[in-house]
């Protein structure tokens, strides 16, 4: 079975984004491991707001890869994405059993708390930068169960970003 691996930015204060959704703060001075994990992966799942706010960035992102997009109002999708409008721990479940390589869970933050909710996510690899934001979007909104976690591996890079990976204990 596949697994759904969270990997994404975080401030030290638990921030995805600002209070205006800006991530500017994101270093993208070197690659970050970045290259080695999308090797893991031949899919990304995300949430309406992420897949446009990752297109803003670059038009064809990653074009190998397949998308998973859940939204009930996107209509127009680049190539290799699919929509999903149905109940989130049944469309994830039904993607992990898909043959396939493991499954980058890349945002947002409602998705991602309703995969840890279902006990669905595998993995989650977070790079804490080296940065106090002070307010914005949480990566982890008050509410979730407890997730045991087994350290997997850190790494720590020149620039202060340091690189947690951890595997959910089942």
């Amino acid at each position: 079975m596949r697994k759904l691996l969270l990997n994404l930015a975080v401030t030290l204060d638990g921030y995805i984004e600002g209070p205006n959704g800006e991530i500017d703060w994101c270093l993208a001075d070197q690659d970050y491991g970045l290259t080695d994990f999308l090797a893991r992966c031949d899919a990304l799942l995300m949430g309406r707001k992420s897949y446009e706010g990752m297109l803003v960035y670059d038009p064809n992102p990653w074009p190998e890869k397949r998308k998973y997009v859940f939204s009930r109002t996107l209509r127009e999708v680049i190539p290799h994405t699919d929509v999903l409008a149905g109940e989130v721990a049944q469309e994830v479940a039904r993607l992990k059993a898909l043959p396939g390589q493991d499954i980058w869970l890349f945002g947002g933050a409602d998705l991602i708390a309703q995969c840890l909710q279902a006990g669905l996510v595998d993995e989650l690899c977070l790079a804490v930068h080296p940065l106090l934001l002070g307010g914005g979007r949480p990566l982890f909104i008050p509410g979730l169960p407890r997730v045991p976690l087994r350290m997997l591996d850190t790494r720590t890079y020149d620039t202060g970003l340091v690189q947690v990976t951890y595997a959910v204990v089942r």
